[in-house]
């Protein structure tokens, strides 16, 4: 893995990352969220959560994503948004379909990404996991550039902190969440880990 990223990275040749002891990915892009708290005391990073997200729906690009997580979305610029108002969510990393890497919360604080949900005989993964959005949908394939960013920073975070494994949303909250969805690559995934 290499440290020598540029602050500007092309989106189809992905550079090496590297978490700085602050917790912040300085190759990628920071668009901080207010949607984060402290980790509890004594609490490792066990677990990413790999979750896919389209505002609105099944549509790319257009910057909503960012929004939602910053409380900056316009609810009434589409039907669909009405159910998110008020709605504080946040996760520490997005990765665009052209792969471009943006960071929202530190990896040292908590990210509210996973909600209700168990991992391992533990509830709130929250507390003690990183959560990383596929910008995508559930029944759409996700892009060879989305795969080679997220391996690339799977590899960053598992020598930044001791990390065990990376599941979906779907396994942390079964039958509430289906993302990242069945088109998903687990085997590459796992295999770049």
């Amino acid at each position: 893995m290499t440290a020598g990223s540029t602050p500007r990275q092309s989106e189809a040749e992905p550079a090496g990352y590297q978490v700085a002891g602050d917790g912040w990915v300085r190759s990628a892009r920071r668009f901080e969220s207010p949607n984060f708290d402290a980790r509890p005391a004594g609490c490792a990073i066990e677990l990413l959560v790999i979750h896919c997200i389209s505002l609105p729906p099944g549509r790319f690009g257009g910057g909503d994503i960012e929004r939602l997580f910053a409380n900056q979305l316009d609810c009434d610029a589409h039907d669909f948004y009405a159910e998110l108002r008020g709605l504080r969510v946040s996760a520490h990393f997005l990765i665009s379909r052209g792969g471009a890497l943006t960071q929202f919360v530190s990896c040292i604080d908590r990210a509210w990404h996973a909600g209700s949900s168990q991992w391992d005989g533990r509830t709130g993964c929250n507390d003690f996991s990183i959560g990383i959005e596929l910008e995508g949908s559930e029944f759409e394939p996700f892009t060879a550039a989305q795969y080679s960013v997220l391996g690339l920073l799977q590899q960053a975070l598992f020598l930044a902190y001791p990390i065990r494994c990376t599941r979906g949303h779907s396994e942390i909250a079964p039958g509430r969440k289906f993302d990242p969805g069945p088109l998903f690559d687990w085997t590459r995934v796992l295999r770049d880990a």
